[in-house]
C-alpha cells in the first residue's frame, strides 16, 4: 500500500472518490505545443522523445505545456504535426512530416519554435544563425 491514504470520516472518504465532484486543471495560458502524431504508425516514442527535448529547451514559462496527442483515424495515417499556440492568435503549425518530407530535426524545430516564444535566446550548439 502506498505512503498516501484518504481521510476515512464517512462522508468525506466517498465524496473524494466520486468522480462527480472531480474539477478539471485550469487550462494553462500560452504558449503550448502539441504534437498530433498517428498512433497505428507507433510514433510515440518519437512524440514524447520531441515533448520532452521541447521541455528542456523551453522551461516554463516559456513554454506552459507541450501535449501529445495520438491519432487512430484514417485521415491520421502517417500523421506527425507540430502545432506552437501562442496567445491571442490561431495555432500555428511549426512542422508537418509529410509537407516537410519526413521527421524534424530537434535543432530545426527547436529554432522555429524559438523563432516565435524567445526570438533573442541562444540555442547553443543547437544554433545555427547566421
Amino acid at each position: 500500500m502506498s505512503g498516501c491514504s484518504l481521510p476515512t470520516t464517512e462522508g468525506t472518504s466517498k465524496q473524494l472518490l466520486d468522480p462527480s465532484t472531480f474539477v478539471p486543471p485550469t487550462p494553462l495560458p500560452a504558449p503550448t505545443v502539441t504534437i498530433e502524431f498517428c498512433d497505428r504508425c507507433r510514433w510515440l516514442h518519437r512524440a514524447t522523445w520531441v515533448s520532452t527535448e521541447l521541455l528542456l529547451t523551453f522551461p516554463s514559462p516559456a513554454l506552459k505545456a507541450v501535449t501529445v496527442l495520438p491519432l487512430n483515424a484514417d485521415d491520421a495515417a502517417g500523421r506527425f504535426r507540430v502545432w506552437l499556440n501562442v496567445e491571442n492568435s490561431l495555432p500555428r503549425l511549426v512542422w508537418d512530416r509529410k509537407v516537410e518530407g519526413g521527421f524534424p530535426e530537434l535543432k530545426v524545430l527547436k529554432q522555429r519554435i524559438r523563432d516565435h516564444i524567445q526570438p533573442g535566446k541562444s540555442l547553443g550548439h543547437s544554433d545555427t544563425r547566421t
